[in-house]
């Protein structure tokens, strides 16, 4: 499972300051950081149906069970997912893939410790299961325990993942410590791996901005905004960049799109107003 409720797009990380003008944060959003928007067509009726007959026909395979709560979460039905994963678990306790699914419903469902409880579990189980150390590392860096998210990352990178979320959150991470040529080497292999993804892209603009390479940078988040237009952040970013070089209009156009995206997104509510914008 990748998915995961718009709600926990924001306050990933502080704002970056660079001279007078706060950066925008990067928000970790969509498959790349494990989180996406609701798709209600898993969870929709006909297809839970289908899944229901599978099991129906098999009703001591727990396989059946975890890939109707994979749905149901997807679908943000939490409580039936939970529900199968724990059917599945009760008829194979060793099944550390549901184990990492039910741990990823709890993040969801914003209960930290059970999540990190389940996703430890499908470790203990498979100690080479790279998805459970990146989900499990999401909800240390979610719950702001930096140096546990960052072990876990490490750890699945050091497995040889080619999961494209254990590199920019790691870079996320490096980002937050200022350690910025290191961030843009993962956001490039996050990238690398999966180049329709617009979050690295946000996250290696803001690295090159700090740096003080904003052509680069400026280059980075128009690619997020071709990618993915839905994203307040990509706005917010780009305007800053427009701001820097002195456009004002430009800029308070951003940072208009980014407020009518997100209208509780801080960075483009002080950036509209810097820019003689009005959110009304």
């Amino acid at each position: 499972m990748n998915g995961m409720s718009v709600s926990y797009r924001r306050g990933l990380m502080g704002a970056v300051l660079l001279g007078f003008l706060p950066l925008a944060a990067c928000q970790s959003t969509g498959p790349v950081a494990d989180v996406a928007a609701i798709d209600t067509a898993q969870g929709s009726p006909e297809n839970i149906a289908s899944l229901t007959a599978v099991i129906d026909r098999a009703p001591g395979q727990p396989e059946g069970y975890n890939i109707r709560g994979t749905a149901y979460g997807r679908g943000g039905q939490y409580k039936q997912a939970l529900a199968d994963f724990d059917k599945a678990l009760q008829l194979n306790p060793n099944y550390y893939q549901a184990y990492a699914n039910r741990g990823l419903i709890h993040r969801y469902m914003n209960n930290q410790s059970q999540a990190i409880a389940d996703y430890t579990r499908a470790i203990q189980l498979n100690p080479n299961y790279d998805v459970a150390y990146i989900g499990r590392g999401n909800v240390y860096r979610l719950a702001g325990q930096i140096d546990q998210a960052y072990a876990d990352f490490q750890k699945a990178i050091e497995l040889d993942t080619t999961d494209p979320r254990a590199y920019h959150n790691r870079g996320l991470i490096l980002q937050q410590r200022g350690q910025h040529a290191q961030a843009i080497d993962d956001f490039s292999k996050a990238i690398s791996l999966r180049p329709t993804a617009p979050e690295p892209y946000n996250g290696r603009g803001l690295s090159y901005a700090a740096q003080g390479d904003d052509d680069n940078a400026f280059t980075d988040f128009n690619t997020s905004i071709r990618l993915n237009g839905s994203i307040a952040e990509s706005w917010a970013n780009q305007a800053l960049i427009y701001e820097r070089k002195g456009d004002r209009a430009k800029a308070q156009k951003s940072y208009a799109r980014a407020v009518q995206l997100d209208p509780q997104y801080q960075p483009a509510k002080d950036g509209l107003a810097r820019t003689g914008g009005s959110a009304g």
